[in-house]
C-alpha cells in the first residue's frame, strides 16, 4: 500500500500542471464566457446555460493521459511496477474526482445565489447538472470527472503500448462506431425511442451511474493493458 501511495504523489511531482492546469483553463473559460454573457445577447438566447465547465475535464483528462505516458517509465526506473503505478495514478484520479465535485458543489450555490454572477449564466453546473442537494451534486459532478479521467489514463495506456498508430486506430475505429450506430439509430428510426428513454432516466442514472459504469469499464480495460506497457 505505501508503494501505491507513493506512485500517486509521483502524480503530484509537478502540482501546478496537475492541480493548477484544469483550473487555470476553467478559469479562462469562465472569464470568456461571463464577458460574452454580459456582452452580448448569448444569455438570453441560449436560457443562460453554457458547456465551458467542460474545458476542466477535458483539461484534467489530458493531464492524465500526460501522467501515463509521461510519468511511467520513470516510476518504472524508480522500480515501481506497472500495476503499482496504475493504481496510485487510478487512486488519486478517485480523490480528484471527489474534490473536483466538491469544488463545483460549492461554486454552483454561489452562481445561483449572484443570479448567475450578475449575467443569468449557469457554467459550473448547467442545465438538469445543477441540483439542490450538496451530496448528490457531488456525484454528479464528480462522476463525470472519473470518467473523463479513466479515459484519460486509457488513451495514455494506448498510448505507451502502441504508440500514435494506436491513438490513431482508436480515434477512427470510434469514429466509425460511432458514426455507424448513428446512420444504424437513424435508419431504424431509432432515434426518438433513445430520446424518450434519456428524458425518463433521472439525473442520477444519467450523471452518476452512467459515467461510473464507464469508468470502471475503462479502468479495466486500461488494467489490462499496462501490464504489458514497455517504458
Amino acid at each position: 500500500m505505501n508503494r501505491v501511495l507513493t506512485a500517486a504523489r509521483l502524480n503530484l511531482v509537478h502540482p501546478l500542471v496537475t492541480l493548477g492546469m484544469p483550473w487555470l483553463i476553467a478559469g479562462i473559460s469562465f472569464a470568456i464566457n461571463l464577458a460574452i454573457w454580459h456582452l452580448t445577447p448569448a444569455g438570453a438566447q441560449d436560457g443562460g446555460f453554457t458547456g465551458g465547465v467542460l474545458a476542466l475535464y477535458i483539461t484534467a483528462m489530458i493531464v492524465y493521459l500526460q501522467a501515463v505516458t509521461q510519468l511511467l517509465p520513470f516510476a518504472m526506473g524508480l522500480s515501481l511496477s506497472r500495476r503499482t503505478f496504475y493504481l496510485g495514478t487510478a487512486l488519486l484520479a478517485v480523490v480528484h474526482s471527489l474534490a473536483y465535485g466538491v469544488a463545483i458543489a460549492v461554486l454552483a450555490p454561489i452562481e445561483g445565489a449572484t443570479n448567475g454572477w450578475g449575467a443569468d449564466m449557469s457554467f459550473w453546473a448547467p442545465g438538469p447538472l445543477d441540483v439542490d442537494n450538496f451530496a448528490l451534486q457531488v456525484l454528479v459532478s464528480g462522476a463525470p470527472m472519473l470518467a473523463f479521467l479513466a479515459v484519460g489514463i486509457g488513451i495514455g495506456v494506448i498510448s505507451k503500448r502502441w504508440g500514435p498508430s494506436g491513438v490513431w486506430v482508436l480515434s477512427i475505429g470510434s469514429m466509425v462506431v460511432l458514426g455507424g450506430l448513428a446512420i444504424l439509430f437513424g435508419w431504424l428510426g431509432a432515434w426518438p425511442a433513445i430520446g424518450r428513454w434519456l428524458v425518463d432516466q433521472s439525473v442520477t442514472t444519467l450523471a452518476v451511474g452512467l459515467p461510473a459504469l464507464l469508468a470502471m469499464v475503462v479502468a479495466g480495460l486500461a488494467y489490462g493493458g499496462i501490464r504489458r506497457v514497455v517504458p
